[in-house]
C-alpha cells in the first residue's frame, strides 16, 4: 500500500478503538463470552476488531492483508498481537459483538432524535464468477441459493438487506438472506428494528398485503415513486437514489469480492464493513486524510 500516513492510521485506529473499547467495558454481558481459564487475554476482542476494521481504511480485498499492513504500519500500537491464524480464528468467533456494535454506532449517531423517515434496500452478495455457476456449491447447505440481481442477471450467493436512515445514511440493521429471498420478506423484519415511521420504498416492496402489515405491524408507512412521468423526479426518487449511494458506499468496501468459507466467516466479514461504515457516517471515526480511500 502506497502513501500511508502513520499519524492519520493511528488516530483512525484510535478512534475507532476508544468506541469499541468503551462499548465492550460498559457492556460486560457482551464482552464476557468465554468460558475457558483463558479469560482476560492480553490481546483484547477490541483489538481484534480494530485490527479487522482496517480493512476500510486501507480498501484491501482480504482480512489477512489487512492483518499484514497493520502489523507492518502500527506494529508498536498492538505489542501482545496475536499470530495471523489466531487472530482470524479470534476474530470469526465474534460475529455478535461486531453486529452489537454496528447497532450502538448507529444509535450514538442518531442521538440527536431527527425524521423517523427510512429506505430499505438489498445488495447481492455473489459467491463465485458466472462461470463456475454449474458446479456452485459453496456454502449451499447454509442458504446459498441462486438469486436475481437489479439488472435482471442471474447470481449464486444471498443478499444482504439494511435499513438505511435519511439523511444520516446510517444503517440501522442488516441481515444476509438467501439469494432467492424476496425484497418484501427481509422487509418485514428490518421494519421491525425501527419504533414506526416512513419508509421509502421501490418496486421491490409493493403489494398491498406488504403495505398493511408494515402500517398495521409495525406502524411503518411505505411510500413509493409515482408512476406518474409528468411529476418529475420526485422526493422519495430522491431520497432512494441517496440510500442507493449509501449501499454503494458498503459495496465499494468490497462486499462484492468474497473469499470467506463458512457462513460466520462472511457474515463476520459483512458487519465489519457494516460498522466501519457506521463508525464514520457517524462521526465517531474520521476519514482519511487520503480523502481518495473513502
Amino acid at each position: 500500500m502506497k502513501n500511508i500516513k502513520t499519524n492519520d492510521l493511528e488516530t483512525h485506529l484510535l478512534e475507532c478503538y476508544l468506541f469499541i473499547d468503551d462499548y465492550l467495558q460498559s457492556h460486560p454481558n457482551v464482552a464476557g463470552w468465554r468460558r475457558s481459564n483463558n479469560d482476560d487475554p492480553d490481546f483484547t476482542d477490541a483489538e481484534v476488531i480494530v485490527i479487522a476494521l482496517m480493512q476500510g481504511y486501507f480498501r484491501t480485498d482480504t482480512l489477512k492483508r489487512t492483518y499484514e499492513l497493520v502489523a507492518a504500519n502500527a506494529e508498536k500500537t498492538f505489542p501482545d498481537r496475536a499470530g495471523y491464524k489466531q487472530w482470524i480464528r479470534r476474530l470469526q468467533r465474534l460475529p455478535d459483538q461486531v453486529g452489537r456494535l454496528a447497532r450502538a454506532a448507529a444509535l450514538r449517531g442518531l442521538a440527536g432524535g431527527g425524521r423517523k423517515l427510512y429506505a430499505a434496500d438489498s445488495l447481492p452478495i455473489p459467491l463465485c464468477d458466472p462461470a463456475r455457476y454449474g458446479r456452485a456449491r459453496l456454502l449451499g447447505k447454509d442458504g446459498a441459493k441462486f438469486g436475481v440481481n437489479a439488472s435482471g442477471d442471474w447470481f449464486y450467493g444471498f443478499k444482504i438487506h439494511a435499513l438505511i436512515h435519511q439523511p444520516t445514511q446510517i444503517v440501522i440493521t442488516a441481515m444476509l438472506l438467501p439469494g432467492n429471498r424476496s425484497d418484501q420478506v427481509a422487509a418485514r423484519a428490518l421494519a421491525r428494528s425501527t419504533s414506526g415511521g416512513v419508509l421509502l420504498a421501490d418496486e421491490g416492496y409493493r403489494g398491498a398485503d406488504l403495505f398493511d402489515w408494515l402500517y398495521e405491524e409495525a406502524q411503518v408507512l411505505r411510500v413509493m415513486p409515482s408512476d406518474d412521468p409528468d411529476e418529475g423526479h420526485s422526493a422519495v426518487s430522491q431520497s432512494r437514489q441517496q440510500a442507493e449511494s449509501s449501499f454503494s458506499g458498503l459495496w465499494r468496501r468490497f462486499c462484492d469480492r468474497v473469499y470467506a468459507r463458512s457462513w460466520h466467516g462472511l457474515w463476520t466479514s459483512l458487519l465489519l464493513k457494516v460498522l466501519h461504515f457506521n463508525l464514520k457516517r457517524a462521526d465517531i471515526a474520521s476519514p482519511p486524510v487520503d480523502s481518495t480511500r473513502d
